[in-house]
Order: structure tokens, then C-alpha cells, then sequence
């Protein structure tokens, strides 16, 4: 497969799922309640409001790590990659999956499953992969523009 047949796979894909978690996170409160009614799941039917809050806190972030994933996939589109911007928006990815991670340790409280556990491992370690790759592109700005003034 050609790289720009990739490139613009990857870019429809990450455009649908930031559309498509906006409207799963507005619709929460009805999909919740459908979900608890369909396979009778008491701990959602007794704890309604938690879960949708949480889920709308996750989803939101969810929403914030796939916008900053498209713009920084448009500088990819460009053949710019090394800027300041992609630097601050893995800073930001970073940031936004530990604070996922927090809220899925809260949620044990709620209720408690082994995909919570992993969801918690997932997410400490894509934030620590995106607060280093953040130091990486911020090392590799600062060459790009040395190498830049140099010519």
C-alpha cells in the first residue's frame, strides 16, 4: 500500500471517530439509560449519574487526545512534522491520558472490573509515551531550526 493511500486512510479514520465520540458523548445520558435497560445492569440503573458523568469526563478527553491527533496529522499531510505545535499537542495527549487514567481509578469505586485495571495501565503508559515523544519532537525542532538558519 502506497504511503499516501495510508496517510489518507488514517486521516478519514480519525476524522470519523472525532465526530463519532462527539455524538456518543452528547447522547450519553439516552445511551446509558438504553444500555442499563437492555441488559439489566443494576449498577448503572442505581448509579445513573455517576456513570454518565464519568463517562462524559472520558469522553471528553477522548475527544481532546483525537483533535490534537488531526492537527498534528495535518502537519504530517504537509511534510512538516518537527514544529513547536506538534510538541504541545503530545505535551497536551500526555496530560489529558493521565487525567483519564485518575478517572478510571475513581470509577473502581463505582464499580470494579480487570478492564478498568488495564484501561488505568493503558493510559499511564500512552501518557508517559506522549509526554517522551514530546521531549523527541522538541529536541527535533530545535535541530530543524538550527539546521534551517544554518542554510
Amino acid at each position: 500500500m502506497k504511503k499516501e493511500t495510508v496517510a489518507v486512510i488514517t486521516k478519514y479514520l480519525l476524522d470519523i471517530m472525532f465526530f463519532a465520540g462527539i455524538i456518543v458523548t452528547i447522547t450519553l445520558p439516552w445511551s446509558v439509560k438504553l444500555v442499563a435497560d437492555f441488559i439489566h445492569f443494576e449498577d448503572f440503573e442505581d448509579r445513573y449519574m455517576e456513570v454518565v458523568s464519568i463517562y462524559f469526563v472520558l469522553g471528553i478527553l477522548a475527544v481532546l487526545i483525537l483533535g490534537e491527533l488531526r492537527k498534528m496529522f495535518r502537519t504530517v499531510l504537509k511534510n512538516d512534522c518537527f514544529v513547536r505545535e506538534n510538541v504541545v499537542s503530545l505535551q497536551r495527549m500526555g496530560t489529558y491520558s493521565f487525567v483519564i487514567a485518575a478517572v478510571c481509578l475513581l470509577r473502581l469505586f463505582l464499580y470494579t472490573t480487570v478492564a478498568v485495571l488495564v484501561l488505568v495501565l493503558v493510559f499511564v503508559i500512552a501518557g508517559l509515551f506522549s509526554k517522551v515523544l514530546a521531549f523527541v519532537f522538541d529536541k527535533a525542532v530545535d535541530y530543524k531550526l538550527e539546521n534551517d538558519l544554518t542554510i
